[in-house]
């Protein structure tokens, strides 16, 4: 039985002008996901149901066997963990960032998921370690930083369905690697569905939908989707030219 299913889900914020057109597809435990396509497409708009951020009307949304509509809120936000393009941090400590998709974590719990994350060093680089307190939006760490920090909330968090926003797109490739580091550790036996805006994110994910026009086109991993020769394809040859989709590493 798959983690999450959209079966002929449509979706628009205003009627009549629909975002999502009859969009169907499914993920399996520990399957990994990426969502590619112009902006536009519906890819954000998947995420935002999927986090129960607007009502379902039409189609049926199933997440961990249960139907979207028959999930509280609470129970949708404890079966996913999100890590997003700009993660939200406040102002606390270190640790109760960290801490804050589970309050009653321990210390040694704590310092386990930023090991994990490789967000351990930099943190005890910091005069108060793990009690130093993360100014306003986390404006005293740099976007790396703040990125090791959101992996290890998700790690701690546990939930069983990951979703990713590109999460390393607005970092240099040495911050990129080091924040790749967790994600790949923080996306070890979880269902995962990513927003993929580079190449560099999508290596090693089991299937790559191409969305358009709120619906899938083209499904299959990289090197199939290349050689069907199709959207896709004109996508990454499109973006490669552009130098904005790295395929690298």
């Amino acid at each position: 039985e798959p983690v999450l299913a959209f079966d002929d889900v449509s979706f628009a914020y205003t009627p009549g002008e629909p975002v999502l057109r009859g969009l169907s597809f499914s993920a399996r435990e520990g399957e990994k996901i990426a969502l590619v396509g112009e902006s536009g497409g519906g890819k954000s708009t998947i995420v935002n149901l999927l986090l129960g951020l607007y009502p379902l009307v039409d189609g049926t949304l199933t997440i961990c066997g249960r139907n979207l509509t028959d999930l509280s809120v609470e129970e949708l936000r404890a079966s996913t963990g999100v890590v997003f393009q700009e993660p939200a941090l406040f102002s606390g400590t270190v640790h109760e960032n960290i801490a804050y998709g589970k309050p009653n974590a321990t210390r040694e719990e704590v310092i386990d998921v930023a090991k994990r994350a490789s967000a351990h060093d930099f943190i005890m680089r910091f005069k108060d370690g793990y009690d130093t307190v993360i100014g306003e939006r986390g404006l005293r760490l740099s976007g790396g930083q703040r990125q090791r920090v959101a992996v290890a909330r998700a790690m701690l968090k546990d939930a069983p369905i990951l979703i990713l926003d590109e999460a390393t797109s607005a970092l240099d490739t040495k911050a990129e690697r080091a924040v790749q580091a967790g994600l790949d550790e923080l996306m070890k036996d979880r269902t995962t569905i990513m927003i993929a805006h580079r190449m560099s994110s999508i290596r090693g994910v089991d299937e790559i939908l191409f969305i358009e026009g709120g619906k899938v086109v083209e499904r299959g991993d990289h090197d199939a989707l290349m050689k069907e020769d199709g959207r896709y394809a004109r996508f990454v040859n499109l973006y490669h030219e552009a130098n904005e989709w790295r395929i690298d590493g």
